[in-house]
């Protein structure tokens, strides 16, 4: 009998006990809004961005509703104005170029490797087209940063990491987000922490904290953060810090805290369903898979694989027959956007140039989630459905 996979690409796991309780005093009390408090009270948000901050090794760091708005206010911050090129990756996700067109800059797209990062060749011949790269570390990919970073510096580009896919990963031990000016991260239900929506934002430099902080709406109540510099800072630019308001609430910062004390050992659990869906898949006739380098550690939420050169109909038929043993994979080489996966092509709001190398990786590009709700054998079982179907079609 034909196995088949049963169970959901969708389903988280439980939101922990210890946060259930912590939404539920914040509920009780009703002061949701982060700046409402009872004399000498500390918010729930101004808490967790004390302890990202901690957790992080950085200075300073901002909640804010979401991983995209935590983008936007980046490039706000860095002093990004409308006309601006920005710098980005070809091989991304919608919010990434839409929070570059959000401050009316514009999004120049630099193409990616069969590591399915940035390819840093192309970085270097588009380097004098920007002032800011807005790197993706797309699926939770890192690109070599030691090289990235003395690429950016020697030409005076100012680099924003978006870390929605690389929360508790890291590069030669560095942490994800801390390599560049500000590092980005997302809270939605489908990353490494879940509040349903919400973002945090981290740096070292106290001018581009204390702007994104006013760019958040903190109006004038900045002293009742935790995590960002002195007021004589603020005293600098509060007139001239607009408001664009995105702050988080504490109903999603109770939520999150205990949460992310959890991180490294949610992400040794992502790692092993990762490892065990690779073993499976390696040496599979026509499917490439994605090597990770040495250098980085990984946080395995997603898996991605490579089926580079096949014709479209024979991908469509290795998801058809996936799908029908209940696998559910996605393609980001398909011609028109499906839920999350669209190419660079997709956002027409922005001028592009044709990459033909970007393009043949971006046609091959198959991924799929690995939730936590998955057991080992679940993976196992998934790893051998992939391996038989596309070694199937392949053989046709």
């Amino acid at each position: 009998m034909t196995e088949r996979f049963s169970g959901s690409f969708t389903q988280q796991e439980p939101i922990p006990d210890e946060a259930i309780e912590a939404a539920l005093a914040v509920l009780r009390h009703g002061r949701l809004h982060r700046y409402n408090v009872a004399p000498g009270e500390l918010s729930e948000t101004a808490l967790l961005e004390q302890e990202f901050a901690a957790q992080m090794g950085a200075k300073y760091c901002l909640a804010v509703s979401s991983g995209g708005y935590a983008l936007a206010t980046a490039l706000r911050a860095v002093g990004v104005q409308p006309g601006d090129a920005v710098l980005t990756n070809a091989f991304t996700l919608a919010p990434v170029p839409g929070a570059i067109a959000s401050v009316n800059a514009r999004p120049v797209f630099v193409g990616v490797t069969e590591g399915l990062t940035i390819d840093l060749d192309d970085l270097a011949a588009k380097m004098d087209r920007a002032k800011v790269l807005m790197l993706s570390h797309m699926r939770g990919h890192l690109c070599d940063m030691d090289r990235l970073m003395q690429m950016c510096d020697a030409a005076g580009v100012t680099v924003i990491e978006d870390c929605a896919h690389t929360m508790g990963a890291a590069w030669r031990g560095q942490l994800s987000g801390r390599q560049g000016a500000i590092g980005c991260y997302s809270c939605q239900t489908y990353k490494h922490v879940n509040s349903g929506e919400g973002g945090l934002l981290i740096t070292d430099d106290e001018m581009l904290a204390a702007k994104a902080t006013m760019l958040s709406g903190s109006y004038m109540l900045y002293e009742r953060h935790l995590a960002v510099p002195g007021p004589e800072v603020f005293e600098r630019i509060k007139y001239t810090t607009p408001n664009v308001s995105g702050r988080m609430d504490n109903l999603r910062a109770a939520i999150l805290r205990p949460q992310l004390r959890e991180l490294d050992r949610q992400v040794r659990r992502w790692n092993e369903r990762y490892a065990e869906i690779e073993a499976g898949l390696r040496g599979t006739p026509g499917l490439t898979i994605v090597e990770r380098p040495a250098e980085e550690s990984y946080v395995g939420s997603s898996i991605q694989f490579l089926l580079l050169d096949w014709a479209q109909d024979r991908i469509t038929e290795v998801l058809r027959r996936c799908a029908d043993r209940g696998v559910e994979l996605k393609w980001f080489g398909g011609a028109e956007p499906t839920g999350f996966t669209s190419r660079y092509d997709s956002w027409r709001y922005a001028e592009s140039e044709r990459m033909p190398e970007t393009d043949r990786i971006l046609r091959g590009i198959i991924d799929m989630r690995v939730p936590l709700t998955f057991s080992l054998d679940d993976c196992r079982l998934i790893a051998g459905i992939i391996r038989a179907e596309v070694g199937a079609v392949f053989q046709q």
